[in-house]
């Protein structure tokens, strides 16, 4: 048995200041974080990992945003400080798209995240969690803490930024909100402004983890394993990841098969349900309901076209060259979505559609086909 199936899960599976830093790194914000929302949120730190080397005219920085349950280990194994190996392996390392002898790949957490920056189950001010006390951040919200990072690291311009999925949405904001400080954009799986139908995926998540009593409005990091909201984190979990594949590809996988000798008809689950249950338990152990929640609402609030007269002006702000691609199954950010994005960047070329049955999750499984997307961006000469 695992680690998962004979222990309580704890109360957040947050990164929590005294464990071990792994490839962590950390920059503080000098000044309260302004929120889009109004409001500031003060004493933000944005963790973040790097590899390979920036050159001398800082010209080789790229930018890697990560998704909603993702953190700054994009690649490497899981190690002290990493429970889990690097979430977009196939795009670096030698040979691959993002070579570290060429590149220097950048790659924060989010802020409201919880792998290191500061988000709900971080210390607050006053010495307790911020729990209930965290505020909504907007992907332009990250983009204003990311802007600090890149400062500290010397880079004045991204040589590209990448993202997918939520990371798409950041990487699309960097490119709208600060249009002078990137060259290349490459944008997957994302869309140009949340829909009503996403928003409504995420509507019974949020219901599922607010309604656990392990909860408590928001201020439960102090309880005991096993008594924090990990049930509720869990169905969650479970709802997000149908949307991230597709009907498809569950069908072909376990089809109507039971799990092993267990019997439906008995109480015994679907091999579909044992494959959710085993999603949703490996979460519980390292991430935190609060940041599952408040960056669930970040990606609700994702509106390129927001104060900036809609969304077709927000995408007319966008100087990099760019590259859009879609999943041509997927059921979350359907292709038309990055359609839209394709034809309203300026000179963004026509979408590239990469065929997969996985779903939303292709842009994470075909790694060699974004690979050679974003190889195929990277040596476009610049405007």
């Amino acid at each position: 048995m695992t680690l998962v199936e004979t222990e309580l899960p704890p109360a957040t599976g947050a990164w929590r200041e005294g464990d071990h830093p792994g490839r962590r790194q950390w920059v503080e914000l000098s000044r309260p974080l302004r929120l889009e929302a109004g409001g500031e949120l003060p004493g933000v730190r944005i963790a973040y990992e790097t590899w390979g080397t920036l050159n001398a005219d800082a010209s080789n920085a790229v930018l890697v945003l990560h998704a909603l349950t993702g953190d700054s280990h994009i690649s490497g194994p899981a190690q002290e400080g990493h429970p889990t190996a690097g979430w977009w392996e196939g795009l670096i390392g030698a040979g691959r798209a993002l070579d570290p002898a060429d590149w220097f790949v950048v790659a924060p957490n989010v802020v409201g995240g919880c792998q290191g920056s500061t988000g709900p189950a971080s210390t607050a001010p006053d010495g307790r969690p911020w729990g209930s006390r965290f505020p909504l951040v907007t992907p332009r919200d990250s983009v204003a803490s990311e802007t600090v990072l890149a400062d500290a690291l010397g880079v004045e311009r991204w040589a590209c930024v990448v993202g997918g999925s939520m990371g798409g949405m950041r990487a699309l904001e960097w490119a709208a909100t600060e249009p002078d400080r990137v060259d290349r954009l490459f944008l997957v799986a994302s869309p140009a402004a949340t829909t009503a139908d996403q928003i409504g995926w995420a509507a019974p998540q949020l219901a599922a983890i607010r309604s656990d009593p392990g909860w408590r409005g928001g201020d439960y990091h102090h309880a005991p394993p096993g008594q924090g909201p990990h049930v509720g984190l869990g169905i969650a979990r479970r709802m997000a990841h149908l949307s991230y594949r597709s009907a498809y590809e569950l069908g072909e996988r376990f089809g109507r098969r039971a799990q092993d000798d267990e019997n439906p008809f008995d109480g015994g689950r679907y091999a579909v349900e044992s494959y959710l249950d085993h999603h949703a338990a490996k979460l519980v152990w390292r991430f935190d309901a609060g940041s599952y929640v408040r960056l669930t609402e970040m990606m609700n609030a994702h509106d390129v076209g927001r104060g900036r007269g809609g969304v077709a002006a927000g995408l007319a702000r966008v100087r990099a060259r760019t590259l859009v691609a879609a999943i041509s199954s997927d059921r979350l950010y359907p292709p038309e979505q990055q359609a839209e994005l394709a034809a309203g960047i300026p000179g963004a070329g026509p979408l590239r559609l990469i065929d997969s049955p996985y779903g939303h999750d292709g842009f994470l499984i075909e790694s060699l086909t974004v690979g050679s997307l974003v190889t195929e961006l990277m040596e476009r000469a610049i405007r």
